[in-house]
């Protein structure tokens, strides 16, 4: 259970790896350095864990320290959120807000959000990026990066779960037609696999066989893209089987334009993230945003 000090402790913790140092963090806060190394070390006396590793130069998160880091970000979105009610929110939404959101996932679910938005709060402009690259979105200036399958985001980053999205396997009539439906995870050994690539990274396939077993798909592999949208594109086209996610695939597989492979096995799905820069205070302009979206995915 926290209480207030725990609070202020993790706002000192999430300070001092932001700033890369106590003494840094201090100023920041308006604390000496000892007070923010005693903030720290009360979290790891209180939790008995180790959150940095602290040498004469650097810091770096443990794994603990990482997961704390991550939770304390929506521990104090919400906060600044509840403080802005209480205070009758006389932050009104100005200037211009400017996001990143996946290409199919942001014309499916955030075009209306922001429609309505921008038809509420007329003191705001809006620039979208829909891509689904991952870049450095404080680099690129952008207010809030709305992202799919991200679990650990970057320092300095808060995450905020919007929603865990349902994953569909699943082909076109025509290639399994062509070369047959798999019966068993193995059986994708031999099938030709659509994947979502990124910078050499590979998306990874986790089914759930009829045994409840986590299995790994390893079909080759012969087309390899970084946009959603164009993957359902070429598993529409027959080109082989595509894991992708339900919103995208639903009508499509009721149309019987697609069909589902391997029923029985359970993909895992993913969650839909918003990140935003740390920051004190939220901009009500990003804060009326991310609560508007959430409301819609959550319906």
């Amino acid at each position: 259970m926290l209480d207030g000090g725990d609070v202020d402790d993790i706002r000192a913790f999430m300070a001092v790896v932001d700033a890369k140092g106590f003494a840094a963090a201090g100023r920041a806060l308006g604390l000496s350095r000892s007070a923010a190394a005693k903030a720290v070390g009360r979290l790891e006396s209180k939790y008995a864990t180790r959150l940095l590793n602290r040498t004469t130069r650097s810091l770096a998160l443990t794994d603990a320290g990482q997961a704390l880091y991550e939770k304390g970000g929506e521990i104090t979105s919400v906060l600044e959120g509840a403080e802005a009610s209480l205070a009758g929110d006389v932050a009104h939404p100005h200037g211009t807000l400017r996001l990143t959101v996946p290409d199919a996932f942001g014309r499916h679910f955030v075009l209306p959000v922001m429609a309505d938005y921008l038809q509420r709060w007329q003191d705001v402009q809006a620039e979208i990026s829909f891509s689904d690259t991952v870049i450095n979105m404080v680099q690129h200036g952008y207010d809030l990066a709305i992202r799919i399958g991200v679990t650990s985001p970057d320092p300095g980053l808060i995450m905020r779960v919007l929603r865990h999205e349902p994953l569909v396997l699943c082909a076109a009539p025509a290639y399994l037609e062509r070369r047959g439906s798999p019966e068993r995870v193995e059986d994708l050994d031999y099938h030709d696999l659509l994947f979502y690539e990124h910078a050499g990274a590979r998306q990874n396939w986790s089914l759930r066989d009829a045994e409840g077993r986590i299995v790994a798909a390893r079909g080759r592999s012969r087309l390899r893209m970084d946009n959603g949208a164009a993957l359902y594109e070429m598993a529409l086209a027959g080109s082989g089987l595509a894991l992708l996610p339900l919103f995208l695939v639903e009508a499509d597989v009721a149309a019987g334009r697609l069909r589902k492979v391997l029923p029985r096995t359970s993909p895992e799905g993913v969650p839909v993230v918003a990140l935003y820069p740390h920051r004190r205070h939220l901009e009500a302009k990003v804060r009326h945003f991310i609560d508007m979206l959430a409301d819609r995915l959550d319906k």
